[in-house]
């Protein structure tokens, strides 16, 4: 059988072949070459390079759903709420952010006398600094972690485990989670029912030391009471009021009953002091004394009631307020991050590699074009066009 006669396309990818590499052949020097000392260079320029350390530490916050089921058990329905909204937040970020604010880099600034380490005019740049070689992240499994680079491995821990240090310290000083958000709630009230307390108490003395009276009969006792007590019950839907607002607006079904619900006992209460009074024979001075015992006793029940949810929000903010754990402490690393001299020297030897042989193949086409005559024309006018008028 007579053989195969070769085409043309086979031909041409021979000759194709043969071209590219008889190119690199060419320019073999220069595709060797060239890696081979940029690589070396590379190399020298990282071991000029200071090395760096980087620390890292994990801390695992408070989580804030559960101080609030205390609170949000008397709300009843009303709970279902308040967790779905505070379930459209994630509360790592709170202190994400507290980690990346400027009181805390501050104080680290100060501490650590991080103007000097980084040779720093202002504290703006110095915070700058910081915050490039720190880098604070949250993680999916609801971990904050924390890194540091610095030059000074044991600087670099310090400052790591610092930043914990601080955000400790931070947490203690700001209303941060729902239960430290109810402490500062009841402590605010809690001191003003401690001064209306007082007041009552000096108020009835002076009566008691003007008019003589130190008794009262007993159906006056009993309407006092029955006040007493249904101002306190008033006094904890007002909390409950102020709860609500936290995360419903004016036209919530809930608010809007709890409302009603307040306006209801305020009229009963006043129907219980009318009568109180009306009920009284005593002149006027007994009737002055009437009151003022009233406003004693609602002012001790008003007292006890906020006494004991305060104490009921500091033992809350005690579990989760200062329940900042840390699952890892930054320890002082023994192997640097970088530079990674090595991955330095192979990625600029590629990158020189490539560009060597697209210098080859760019000054052999412009040889072989300066043999063909219609190229090397087109290649004049080119070379017109692109110049400047």
């Amino acid at each position: 059988m007579p053989e195969k006669p070769i085409t043309k396309s086979h031909t041409d990818d021979e000759i194709s072949l043969i071209d590219l590499a008889i190119t690199l052949a060419k320019h073999k020097k220069v595709i060797i070459g060239a890696p081979l000392i940029v690589a070396v260079i590379t190399a020298i320029i990282s071991f000029i390079i200071p090395p760096t350390y980087t620390a890292t530490t994990q801390i695992m916050p408070p989580q804030q759903q559960s101080g609030a089921s205390a609170l949000l058990g008397q709300l009843g329905a009303l709970s279902s709420l308040a967790g779905a909204s505070g379930g459209l937040k994630n509360p790592n970020d709170l202190y994400v952010a507290m980690l990346k604010s400027c009181t805390v880099s501050d104080n680290l600034i100060s501490r650590f006398k991080l103007q000097a380490v980084y040779e720093t005019k202002f504290p703006s740049e110095t915070r700058k600094a910081l915050a490039k070689a720190s880098v604070i992240t949250s993680g999916k499994e609801g971990l904050i972690a924390v890194q540091v680079e610095d030059e000074d491995p044991k600087r670099a821990a310090a400052i790591a485990n610092g930043y914990v240090e601080e955000l400790q310290k931070l947490t203690q000083v700001l209303a941060v989670t729902e239960a430290s958000q109810r402490r500062l709630f009841f402590e605010k009230q809690l001191f003003q029912a401690k001064q209306a307390l007082g007041d009552a108490e000096i108020s009835l003395k002076q009566v008691q030391e003007k008019t003589g009276l130190l008794q009262l009969d007993e159906q006056a006792k009993a309407l006092i009471k029955a006040g007493a007590e249904l101002k306190g019950q008033i006094a904890i839907k007002e909390v409950e009021l102020g709860a609500i607002r936290t995360f419903a607006t004016g036209n919530n079904p809930d608010l809007v009953r709890t409302q009603q619900v307040v306006g209801g006992m305020r009229a009963q209460l006043a129907k219980i002091e009318t009568g109180s009074v009306s009920t009284s024979k005593a002149p006027e001075a007994g009737l002055e004394y009437l009151r003022k015992v009233r406003n004693l006793k609602y002012a001790e029940t008003v007292y006890e009631i906020l006494a004991k949810q305060f104490e009921m929000a500091k033992i809350d903010e005690a579990k989760e307020g200062s329940m900042i754990q840390v699952l890892d402490k930054a320890l002082v690393p023994d192997r640097k991050s970088k530079p990674k001299r090595a991955m330095m020297v192979l990625l600029s030897a590629i990158a020189t590699g490539f560009l060597a042989i697209l210098y080859a193949f760019i000054k052999e086409a412009l040889q072989n074009a300066k043999k063909d005559t219609e190229t090397e024309a087109q290649l004049t006018t080119l070379k017109k066009t692109l110049r400047w008028n």
